[in-house]
């Protein structure tokens, strides 16, 4: 089974109600030890931070055409915490509702990663935002220059 790192992050420029953006990073190293990369952005113009933390990563995931193991890096611990604390399951498990009783935001997104999730092993991995981690400030700089591009429309 390859290994796929799936490095990503979300902007949103005036949360919750501005433009926003995410940006993703794939890699994978072959046989012959090649380093392969793919890179994936996209702005909206009007979004959420979380939004675009969760597309970032749900992007990066469809890409993938066979079962992988995928080891998710990411800054928010929106995301990262979801499943490594079980708050998805829980969710799920409580007809999409939260530990308040108050429905899951943005659920669409939620069982949208889950599909995606689905046919892989997957690490989530959280790693700390504007910290100098390489993949993860090229993702930062993805999703600010989508989310920029978005305030001209």
């Amino acid at each position: 089974m390859q290994t796929v790192k799936l490095f990503s992050d979300g902007s949103a420029r005036g949360n919750p109600d501005g433009p926003g953006g995410y940006g993703t990073i794939l890699q994978y190293t072959d046989a012959k030890g090649e380093l392969h990369e793919r890179e994936y952005s996209e702005g909206f113009v009007k979004t959420t931070n979380n939004r675009m933390e969760l597309l970032g990563v749900i992007t990066g995931l469809e890409q993938l055409k066979h079962p992988c193991r995928v080891e998710v890096y990411s800054d928010s611990q929106y995301v990262i915490n979801a499943f490594a604390k079980g708050w998805l399951s829980n969710w799920v498990r409580n007809g999409w509702k939260k530990a308040d009783k108050q429905p899951v935001l943005n659920r669409d997104l939620w069982e949208r990663l889950l599909a995606a999730a689905r046919p892989h092993e997957i690490s989530w991995n959280w790693v700390k935002g504007h910290a100098g981690h390489p993949e993860n400030e090229r993702c930062d700089r993805l999703a600010t220059d989508a989310a920029d591009a978005m305030k001209e429309k």
